[in-house]
């Protein structure tokens, strides 16, 4: 099945979209994406110098993109931005290196019209990466 790109959807762009695909949807509920790290993007020069590693908060930014992606998806939210409201229970179990993709996975918890909470994980592989509790306001756009 095919959804909607992330470019088209949130507000987010390059250099700071870390989703590559949308694998699955369920608006206002769950979705699933993936994020292929190239190796190109300009965070890799100071993290770390000759040993290129993701930065932890970046697979927190993932997750929440892809959360934001989640609500937009959900007619109610259509006039709304979602933001970064809060992250709770961050934990990073994998380094993630270029040429690793990852598996992200969002689920709402709570939704209403002033904000929400998601729970999300990233895999690399098929072992837990990163996974944390997140939540966000909405504001009209």
């Amino acid at each position: 099945m095919n959804f909607p790109e992330p470019t088209n959807i949130l507000p987010h762009k390059d250099p700071f979209l870390f989703l590559s695909e949308i694998t699955d949807l369920v608006p206002g509920e769950s979705a699933e994406a993936l994020w292929t790290i190239k190796g190109t993007e300009n965070f890799f020069e100071g993290h770390f110098p000759g040993r290129p590693t993701l930065p932890g908060v970046l697979m927190c930014e993932s997750i929440a993109q892809l959360g934001a992606y989640v609500v937009l998806q959900d007619n109610r939210f259509s006039d709304k931005l979602p933001l970064f409201g809060g992250l709770e229970n961050a934990r990073f179990r994998q380094q993630v290196i270029p040429g690793d993709t990852l598996r992200l996975r969002v689920e709402v918890l709570r939704l209403s019209a002033r904000g929400g909470k998601a729970y999300g994980e990233a895999f690399l592989k098929d072992k837990l990466a990163c996974s944390a509790e997140l939540m966000f306001i909405a504001v009209e756009k």
